[in-house]
């Protein structure tokens, strides 16, 4: 497999190993963590390209960068192709330094817009869409897809020497069809032949949850990188084991109770700051939900630890359970409440 360093236009990436787009859980500080611990890239979360809705609290986090590792990418999701481009100069105002197209979404919200991966059943909008954000921004536009419309009808080839001759430089590819949404497993043959047609980079997603599968991936369709997505939910390490799996052959170690406690802490340290307290605490739920759902407990610990309603009690609780492995009383925030919140033991003590 070649080790050759990866460009986006200007942009030199420190590795293949990459960050997924996942509306919803890869915020700022999520790809922040990610980064810290061996993604060598990663998308925001896609943002609407209506004008209508960039004042929104939730589009506005979704394009912001501020203090983020270079390159900063924004990934837009539309069907009308002047207003991708308006949403993509916006984006680039605003600082981003990389346009990502969302052609991958399978959500029925998304497609029922004729946005996400419900493009690819309509390529002669597809190619308008990225030819016009192509000339809307000086900055490179990339595109994340899909291999095609439905099993019977993979058209990611021909699309991606189309986006290729418009103009995009780098293709991220989803191993499954806008019919597949998340069922059954990734085809990685579509990947390869994309890789076979066109000469940008291209990325390869879909069910890469180890350093082994990442490394089978890339054997097999000869991509220039990795993207993972959903595997990296809880377990955000992953890109540091598969870069170094990738990079020496060897398998890093899982990170011991101290390191997963600090490492929990700093990631909802910077999510209570980056949404605010009151959406903070429920949107955080998600995440110590993936990081704790394989610990011996954590169902019990989790239906308790999901009625704490502020950042002090989450933090609390959390230490506890992963020191101890079971519920222990613990201490009320400074606020005047006076009873302790107790926690469910995970050893049947």
């Amino acid at each position: 497999m070649s080790c050759a360093t990866i460009r986006i236009g200007p942009y030199a990436l420190p590795n293949r190993v990459f960050v997924a787009p996942m509306a919803g859980v890869t915020d700022r500080p999520f790809r922040q963590l990610c980064k810290r611990l061996g993604a060598g890239y990663a998308v925001s979360e896609m943002a609407a390209s209506n004008p209508q809705l960039w004042a929104s609290v939730k589009t506005a986090r979704r394009t912001d960068h501020d203090g983020e590792a270079e390159p900063k990418a924004v990934q837009i999701a539309g069907a009308d192709p002047a207003m991708m481009a308006q949403a993509a100069r916006h984006n680039v105002e605003r600082g981003a330094q990389i346009i990502d197209i969302n052609m991958g979404c399978p959500a029925k919200k998304v497609c029922s817009a004729a946005a996400g991966s419900a493009l690819m059943a309509d390529e002669p909008r597809a190619i308008a869409l990225v030819e016009a954000v192509v000339r809307a921004v000086d900055v490179p536009v990339t595109v994340k897809m899909r291999t095609g419309p439905t099993p019977a009808w993979r058209n990611a080839v021909r699309l991606a020497r189309a986006f290729e001759a418009a103009g995009a430089t780098m293709l991220a590819v989803h191993g499954r069809t806008r019919a597949c949404a998340f069922d059954g497993r990734a085809e990685y043959v579509t990947i390869g032949e994309v890789k076979a047609a066109v000469s940008v980079p291209v990325v390869a997603n879909g069910d890469i949850d180890s350093p082994q599968a990442a490394q089978r991936v890339l054997r097999a369709t000869g991509a220039d990188a990795v993207m993972i997505g959903r595997a990296a939910q809880g377990r955000p390490w992953i890109f540091r084991e598969v870069a170094h799996f990738l990079a020496t052959g060897e398998l890093l170690a899982a990170p011991d109770d101290v390191e997963l406690a600090a490492l929990l802490r700093r990631h909802l340290l910077d999510h209570y700051a980056f949404h605010g307290e009151h959406a903070g605490v429920r949107s955080a739920r998600k995440h110590v939900g993936w990081y704790l759902a394989r610990r011996p407990g954590a169902q019990a610990f989790l239906a308790t630890f999901n009625t704490l309603d502020t950042p002090e009690a989450q933090l609390a609780a959390i230490e506890a359970f992963v020191a101890h492995g079971r519920c222990v009383g613990v201490a009320a925030p400074a606020d005047g409440a006076a009873n302790d919140i107790q926690y469910c033991r995970s050893d049947a003590a």
